[in-house]
């Protein structure tokens, strides 16, 4: 048998400085969470640091949930400063801005979408 035939199926990819960086900002987000001790931290970023391969890189946080962040519902706040312009200028268009970031607001609540049902009266 030659080399060529011997060759792993997936090649192995050297880390890059910024793949480790990544790593390790992961690494310190679980033990900020708490699930990472101070020791686990501490001897998993030194490894981090060590590591040649994507391989190394990727065992260090296998046995760690991937959250994927999801980036925050945006909420519409009311521009205070936008808010007091129209007042001084059109109060009638300050309300009609305010009434669209209130009803917006309302639109995006969680609690929206909650049913309320009346307590059974007693018989």
């Amino acid at each position: 048998m030659n080399d060529s035939e011997e060759s792993p199926a997936s090649p192995v990819l050297r880390a890059s400085d910024a793949e480790r960086d990544r790593v390790e900002a992961q690494l310190q987000h679980h033990y900020a969470v708490g699930r990472l001790t101070l020791p686990e931290l501490e001897e998993r970023v030194a490894v981090a640091c060590e590591a040649r391969t994507r391989d190394q890189l990727d065992a260090l946080v296998r046995d760690l949930p991937s959250e994927v962040e999801e980036p925050p519902s945006p909420t519409p706040e009311i521009d205070s400063r936008l808010l007091i312009i129209l007042l001084c200028t059109s109060p009638p268009a300050a309300l009609v801005y305010w009434l669209i970031c209130q009803r917006t607001a309302h639109r995006n609540s969680p609690l929206r979408n909650m049913v309320i049902r009346p307590a059974p009266r007693p018989s």
